[in-house]
């Protein structure tokens, strides 16, 4: 096999940033002379890309952050697409960030590049149209949720299910009389984590009637909240207000926050995936403009391959843990729904020895063993399986034409 292939990422956003970061030093473990280039954080630099466009420049949130930053990702995303055209990669590995990767796939497939993607978009759920340019551009899609793999292949993708790397991750070693220390947490009392998002726009819809719920349970239980190291000086501020009252102990390891707690209140998103594969009984929330909420509920739609049922109001399951489990297995509190007084009637047969807990712990642990690989490889050992696989037929290619001279 060719000994210095060269090989585009990119990753726009931190986790992917994190899986970048580790597909790269499995590649160099097999092939040490690897190069690597494309869109990148600080992990995959550390790694060894060469960084043709910084991630942190591009990973903008919100319309007006975007309206602000369009001349630096038009700027970027020509810079990438340049890269290309003058050095072509020998394969390129997309990582999420759909609204940039789908652009730069185009571009690699009219080069014969084959195009490996890793952690689906969610079009299974809206945006279905984009579904056209998977199957033009995407050599090969690595999904991490096990629907997904029928999804595609029903469709003409060739899609691979590798595994959630989430489930993969050991279990925090920290104990509970560590953790109780180092927070000033009561080791005597039940924990209930709260997880209301890792932005300031979440903390401010969400944290309310999470701290609601507290004031409702009272003081039978110590409560943890983890901070995102994304939250802003300004959101941790107004967040210590809001508290104000009640035994709210800010902390920064949610993962271990919900091995230790006996419940959890945990905002819809990648945190109830933790949540499930920790085996924390928990509770989901959401809440969003109501405008967001109506075009939400009006596009979003489920293809075969996930069984799903709206509830009374109307609303189909929006939990992870739910669409895996192709059941409502943890209670979803959305919008005018999510209250104090809901939350803390929802919490409270998760609290006791009671037979709904058991029943969720039991599918939480099948939910787990659902999100890892059937093959027993971790997500990232596929991917890098995935990419030296691409990588054979150029050598193929290369046997040939020294062989023809």
């Amino acid at each position: 096999m060719r000994n210095d292939p060269l090989i585009f990422v990119s990753a726009g956003e931190a986790s992917g940033d994190h899986y970048g970061a580790e597909l790269i030093t499995a590649v160099k473990a097999v092939l040490p002379q690897t190069r690597f280039t494309g869109l990148g954080g600080t992990a995959m630099e550390q790694q060894g890309q060469q960084r043709v466009v910084r991630a942190e420049d591009v990973a903008v949130m919100g319309i007006t952050e975007i309206l602000r930053h369009i001349p630096t990702i038009v700027s970027s995303y020509r810079r990438l697409v340049a890269s290309i055209k003058a050095n072509r990669p020998d394969v390129a590995v997309l990582i999420d960030f759909p609204d940039v990767n789908f652009r730069l796939a185009k571009h690699l497939k009219r080069l014969g590049v084959p195009v490996i993607w890793f952690v689906s978009p969610q079009l299974w759920a809206w945006k279905r149209s984009r579904l056209r340019w998977v199957q033009q551009r995407v050599s090969k899609m690595l999904t991490i949720f096990p629907f997904e793999q029928p999804f595609y292949a029903a469709r003409g993708v060739q899609a691979e299910f590798v595994g959630h790397p989430l489930a993969e991750q050991p279990l925090p070693t920290i104990s509970r009389e560590e953790y109780a220390e180092k927070y000033g947490l009561n080791p005597n009392k039940p924990w209930i984590a709260l997880l209301p998002g890792s932005r300031g726009g979440e903390l401010k819809a969400n944290v309310g009637a999470m701290v609601g719920a507290a004031k409702l349970l009272g003081g039978d239980y110590d409560y943890i909240l983890p901070i995102a190291p994304t939250i802003s000086e300004t959101s941790l501020e107004e967040l210590k207000q809001c508290m104000q009252g009640v035994n709210i102990h800010m902390v920064r390891d949610a993962r271990a926050a919900l091995l230790h707690s006996r419940a959890a209140v945990v905002a819809s998103g990648t945190a109830t995936v933790q949540a499930a594969v920790i085996g924390t009984p928990f509770v989901v929330v959401y809440r969003v403009s109501k405008t967001t909420f109506r075009m939400a509920k009006a596009l979003v739609r489920y293809p075969i391959e996930i069984p799903a049922q709206v509830d009374e109001h109307g609303n189909l399951p929006i939990a992870m843990v739910n669409l895996i489990a192709q059941r409502r297995v943890v209670p979803e509190l959305l919008q005018e729904n999510f209250t104090a007084e809901s939350v803390a009637s929802s919490l409270r047969p998760l609290l006791a020895n009671t037979p709904q807990r058991e029943e969720q712990i039991e599918a939480l642990t099948e939910v787990r063993r659902r999100l890892l690989s059937p093959t027993h490889r971790t997500a990232i050992e596929s991917l890098c399986d995935a990419v030296l696989d691409a990588l054979k037929p150029l050598d193929a290619e290369l046997t040939a034409t020294s062989n023809g001279r």
